[in-house]
């Protein structure tokens, strides 16, 4: 497979002009393609009207259905566009006639928002919630997931495939299989793993799959998608509050959902951040998923491996697979004032808090990281900079 030209791809990335951004986990840097399919349809909005350009773009609309669809492997009916991938989970999880004492299964590694979701769930159903222990090693007990994906009342298994606050990659299709043996429902959460690593929704045997644009996919934010298997549309599978866009009236007091995944979508939409998003996955394939994904994941452990010859980095990310999200504990300092002091010199990284990962914060005895998450753009001296600068700043030089 050919090498990426990098120099080509900055040059079409405006930001790399003006930042070394290290925190694509975040938000990356849009290409210009993303940009000009956001600026054109907001401009044909100003000019004919908000729902003339809608119409006047039927086709481009269409276009990106599709796109994100052959992203994923499947097909454009599968596809409903959401404003985020939170959004996108919480329509997948309000679809399932729970009922007190179902079971819901998760992981210790689970996002922040997705946990909390989960358990309002449990406070106002009664649904039990079960994580399923980690490895000593790192990333969950497979073992132990399936044994109790075919326990009594799973209902609905949910697993984050990249946490947000490490480089851990979960084994998110052994666990599509167990489901699929077992007959249980399987909500994937690829947040920060699309983009970024290659997916087909076949292979992982998800029935619903959460996406936001903004990550490594190089979309805009305020913008995501959701996957819906043929699998959950034929149960009838439909969100709570469902809306207009996604049903029909048509009795006084009966509906009919849609048949297919724009079910889950609502009447008003960012038409704009939905061709842009469509952009971005025909950017990202043009580019080429697997050359995308090498490129993430060897920059990420060079990341890795020079962070651990500084005595006061601890690095943090464990697993048998890991990606291009690297995080690490600075003894004595705050990864918030690193990450102020590092923005200063045209570095972007973040600083993640205890309560975005609790039960793995506890487990490694911390209470916030360093954050940093390269793209295929960034080059090695970039990587090399900002480690440059993380050992001066911890020496205490300007």
């Amino acid at each position: 497979m050919p090498a990426l030209d990098i120099k080509r791809l900055r040059s079409e990335t405006p930001g790399c002009d003006q930042r070394i951004h290290l925190n694509n986990a975040g938000a990356a840097l849009m290409p210009a393609p993303v940009v000009q399919a956001i600026q054109d349809h907001i401009l044909l909005e100003s000019r004919i009207g908000g729902y003339e350009a809608a119409d006047a773009r039927h086709d481009a609309m269409l276009a990106a259905y599709q796109s994100v669809a052959d992203l994923i492997g499947t097909q454009p009916r599968n596809i409903a566009f959401t404003e985020n991938a939170t959004a996108s989970f919480s329509l997948a999880l309000s679809s399932l006639p729970l009922a007190r004492g179902d079971v819901i299964l998760t992981t210790r590694n689970d996002y922040a928002s997705n946990q909390i979701q989960l358990l309002s769930l449990q406070a106002r159903i009664g649904v039990q919630i079960i994580r399923a222990p980690d490895r000593s090693a790192g990333g969950v007990d497979l073992q132990a997931m399936a044994e109790l994906i075919h326990g009594e009342r799973v209902r609905l298994v949910c697993v984050t495939h990249v946490p947000t606050n490490s480089g851990l990659v979960q084994d998110v299709r052994a666990i599509g299989s167990a489901c699929r043996d077992a007959g249980v429902l399987y909500l994937l959460d690829a947040c920060q793993s699309i983009g970024q690593l290659p997916l087909d929704v076949a292979d992982l045997g998800c029935d619903f799959l959460s996406a936001s644009a903004r990550k490594y996919l190089r979309g805009p934010r305020g913008a995501g998608f959701l996957y819906v298997s043929d699998r959950a549309l034929d149960q009838g599978l439909e969100p709570l509050f469902i809306d207009m866009r996604g049903a029909d009236w048509i009795g006084e007091n009966r509906y009919r959902a849609v048949a297919d995944a724009k079910r889950f979508e609502n009447w008003e939409s960012a038409w704009a951040l939905v061709l842009a998003t469509g952009e971005a996955a025909r950017y990202a394939m043009a580019v080429g998923m697997e050359a995308i994904s090498r490129r993430v994941i060897g920059l990420g452990q060079r990341l890795r491996e020079q962070l651990a010859s500084i005595d006061q980095v601890r690095v943090l990310d464990r697993g048998s697979e890991l990606c291009g999200i690297v995080s690490a504990a600075i003894e004595g300092r705050d990864p918030g004032e690193l990450v102020t002091a590092l923005r200063a010199r045209g570095i972007n990284t973040s600083a993640q808090r205890q309560e975005y990962a609790l039960l793995d914060y506890d487990d490694k005895r911390i209470t916030a990281s360093l954050r940093i998450s390269p793209h295929y753009y960034n080059t090695e001296e970039e990587i090399d900079q900002a480690l440059s600068a993380i050992r001066e700043i911890l020496q205490g030089r300007r």
